[in-house]
C-alpha cells in the first residue's frame, strides 16, 4: 500500500468516525425525546479508490408494526380516560352509599323527617324540618342535573377544541410531507423532519386513531379506523360549531347540537358504523350524545318517581285531582310529554315551604286545606310517609317494583358500578399503553450500547489519526534524505 493510499484511507476513516460520533451523541441526547427514532451510520467501501471507507448516509430505525400497536393503545387509553373521568364526576354528583350528602341520604332524611313529624304533629319545628328536608332533596337533584349538564357542555367545548387541533395538526403534517420530499430530493438529511412528523401524527392519533400509509418520497397518508381520509396529498378539514351551554333536551338528532363534518360532509360519530372510533374525540361525542343523556334519564327517573308518588289518587283528601302534589315540574304536574331534564326542573310545592312563604302545617292538614286542622292529627303525615315505602314500577332501574329509598339506592348503585367498570377499563388501557411504550423503547436507543459504540469510534479515530501521524513522519523523513 502506498503512503498516499494509506493517507486517504485514514482521512476517510477520520471522517466516518466523526460522523459516527455525531450520530451516537444524537442518539444519547435524544433517547427520551418524543418522536425520536434511533439512527445508525451506514458505511461502504470507497468506490473511487477501492480501499477505505465512505459514509453512505444515516438510517432512521422504526418498527411500523410496533408503532401501529402503540398508536392503537394510546388512542384506546385516551378514550378510556375521558369516559372514566365522566363517570367519576357523575358518581360524585349523586354520591356514594357512604357519602353523607348523597341523594339517597337526602331521601332517607326526608322520609325520617316525616316519621318524626308524625310522632308530634303539633310541633311547628318538626313540620318545618320535614318541609326543609324535602327542599334539600330537591336541591340535591337539581344540583346533580345541573352538574351533569355542565359536564355535557364541557364535552361540547372539548370537541370544538379537538377539532381546531386536528385541523391545525393535519395542515402541519401536510406541510412537513412537502418539506421532507423537497429536502430528500436535494440530498439533505430528513431524519429530524421525520421525527417532527411522528410527533404530529401521535397528536392526531390521540384524538382520532389513524392508520399511516407510506407514500413515495417519504410522504405519508392518514386514514381513520372508520375509513375517513384525513390526509391524502392535502389535509382534510373538520367542521364543528360549539354550542356552549347545553340543556338536557338538546341533542344532535333534533338539531340543537352540532354534528361533525369533514370537508362539508356529515361524519357518523356513534354506533357500529361510526367513522371515528376510539380516541379522545369519539369519547367526548360519546359523553355528550350517549352517556350524559343516559345519566339525565336516570336522574329524571328519580324525580319522576317522587312527583308521581305524591300525585297518587286519594293520597291527600283535601286536594283536587288536578292540584299539584308535594313535588312539581317547575310548578306543574308531571307530564310524560315534557322535555328531558325533569330533575333540573324539580321543585317543592311552595305552599308548604316556610322559606318561600308557605305553611308547613299543610303537611299535617293536607295540601288543599284552607285552615290548620287538629294539631294532634297525624293521618296525612303518615300517608305521606307511607307513599314513600309503597313499591311501584321504576323502569329505569329494572322490571320490578321499588320503594322510593330503593329507587335512589339503585341510582347510586348504577352510577357506582359504571364508575368502577370505567376505571377498570381505563387501568387496563393505561397498562396496555405502558407495555407498548416499553416494547418500543426496547427497539429504540439503548444508552449502554451507544456508549460502547462511542468507545469503538474513539478507538477507530485514534487508529486513523495514528496512521496520519506515521505518514507525516515518513514524508518528513523522505524530504530530509
Amino acid at each position: 500500500m502506498s503512503m498516499s493510499t494509506a493517507l486517504n484511507n485514514a482521512l476517510g476513516g477520520l471522517g466516518a468516525a466523526s460522523h459516527g460520533a455525531a450520530v451516537v451523541s444524537g442518539n444519547i441526547a435524544n433517547a427520551l425525546t418524543p418522536g425520536y427514532a434511533k439512527r445508525t451510520l451506514e458505511l461502504t467501501t470507497n468506490s473511487i479508490s477501492g480501499n477505505g471507507v465512505r459514509v453512505v448516509g444515516i438510517t432512521r430505525h422504526q418498527d411500523p408494526v410496533l408503532m401501529a400497536n402503540l398508536r392503537a393503545a394510546t388512542a384506546d387509553n385516551a378514550a378510556a380516560s375521558a369516559i372514566s373521568e365522566f363517570y367519576s364526576q357523575f358518581e360524585a354528583l349523586v354520591g356514594t352509599p357512604d357519602d353523607g350528602r348523597s341523594i339517597a341520604v337526602s331521601l332517607g332524611a326526608f322520609e325520617n323527617s316525616l316519621i318524626t313529624a308524625a310522632s308530634n304533629p303539633g310541633s311547628v319545628e318538626r313540620l318545618d324540618l320535614a318541609a326543609r328536608a324535602a327542599g334539600y332533596l330537591v336541591a340535591d337533584l337539581n344540583t346533580a342535573s345541573d352538574g351533569l349538564s355542565k359536564m355535557r357542555s364541557d364535552a361540547d367545548r372539548a370537541i370544538g377544541t379537538y377539532v381546531e387541533t386536528l385541523n391545525t395538526t393535519l395542515k402541519d403534517i401536510e406541510a412537513l410531507n412537502a418539506k421532507i420530499s423537497a429536502v430528500e430530493n436535494a440530498g439533505g438529511d430528513v431524519n429530524g423532519l421525520l421525527d417532527q412528523r411522528q410527533v404530529l401524527i401521535d397528536q392526531v392519533n390521540q384524538l382520532v386513531p389513524v392508520n399511516v400509509v407510506a407514500r413515495d418520497n417519504n410522504r405519508v397518508s392518514l386514514f381513520s379506523d372508520g375509513g375517513l381520509i384525513l390526509l391524502e396529498g392535502s389535509a382534510a378539514e373538520f367542521a364543528f360549531s360549539v354550542t356552549g351551554d347545553t340543556k338536557p333536551h338538546m341533542t344532535a338528532g333534533n338539531g340543537l347540537l352540532s354534528g361533525l363534518e369533514l370537508n362539508g360532509r356529515p361524519v357518523r360519530t356513534s354506533g357500529d358504523s361510526a367513522q371515528i372510533r376510539g380516541g379522545a374525540l369519539a369519547a367526548q361525542f360519546d359523553i355528550r350524545d350517549v352517556l350524559a343523556i343516559d345519566a339525565h334519564e336516570d336522574l329524571d327517573a328519580v324525580a319522576r318517581d317522587l312527583i308521581e308518588r305524591f300525585e297518587t289518587a286519594g293520597l291527600d283528601p283535601t286536594a283536587m285531582p288536578t292540584d299539584l302534589g308535594l313535588f312539581t315540574d317547575a310548578g306543574a304536574r308531571f307530564d310524560a310529554t315534557a322535555p328531558a331534564g325533569l330533575a333540573s326542573r324539580l321543585e317543592l310545592n311552595p305552599i308548604v315551604d316556610p322559606d318561600a312563604g308557605g305553611d308547613s302545617w299543610k303537611l299535617r292538614a293536607g295540601l288543599g286545606a284552607v285552615a290548620p286542622n287538629d294539631p294532634g292529627e297525624a293521618t296525612q303525615l303518615q300517608a305521606f310517609g307511607a307513599v314513600l315505602t309503597t313499591p311501584r314500577p321504576a323502569p329505569a332501574f329494572g322490571t320490578g317494583t321499588l320503594r322510593a329509598s330503593e329507587v335512589s339506592a339503585a341510582l347510586l348503585s348504577k352510577a357506582g358500578t359504571a364508575a368502577h367498570t370505567a376505571l377498570s377499563r381505563q387501568s387496563y388501557a393505561a397498562n396496555a399503553q405502558l407495555q407498548m411504550e416499553q416494547l418500543v423503547a426496547e427497539q429504540g436507543v439503548d444508552s449502554d450500547t451507544e456508549l460502547q459504540r462511542m468507545m469503538q469510534i474513539e478507538q477507530a479515530y485514534a487508529a486513523n489519526a495514528r496512521i496520519i501521524t506515521v505518514v507525516d513522519e515518513l514524508m518528513d523523513l523522505l524530504l530530509r534524505m
